[in-house]
């Protein structure tokens, strides 16, 4: 039914200005706003739309993932930007003290982090298929 249909994904933030502010300069995405929303042109011309929505709640699971060469580079990298790195000590996910996951069942390495609004998003070195 959608086959052909383009599609894009979206979710909310709190504070539009700080969104643009954290992902196109920490993040280094390029970032457009036109009519108070955000488009994020992702790497292979994909794009995202974050909107502004007053009573903001985050969502409970990563809204957008980055497959990346270097973990480890990646996560210096956003350490040395200011942007904290999620720990977790949980039955089915458990990172490291570094922040990153090694599963070596699906071959790949993972570390989550937030936006300023709370949304989480996350680095991954390894193929997701």
């Amino acid at each position: 039914m959608f086959k052909d249909a383009p599609a894009f994904s979206s979710f909310s933030v709190g504070d539009i200005g700080r969104a643009r502010e954290f992902y196109g300069q920490t993040l280094g995405l390029p970032v457009a706003e036109a009519f108070g929303l955000l488009k994020i042109k992702l790497a292979g011309g994909q794009e995202i739309e974050i909107y502004p929505k007053p009573d903001h709640a985050p969502a409970s699971f990563t809204v957008l993932n980055f497959q990346v060469p270097d973990i480890n580079q990646a996560v210096s990298a956003l350490s040395a930007a200011g942007v904290e790195i999620e720990t977790y000590d949980l039955p089915e996910l458990k990172t490291g003290d570094n922040g990153i996951l090694v599963d070596e069942k699906m071959q790949l390495k993972a570390a989550w982090f937030k936006d300023p609004s709370g949304n989480i998003l996350s680095v991954i070195e390894g193929e997701m298929t």
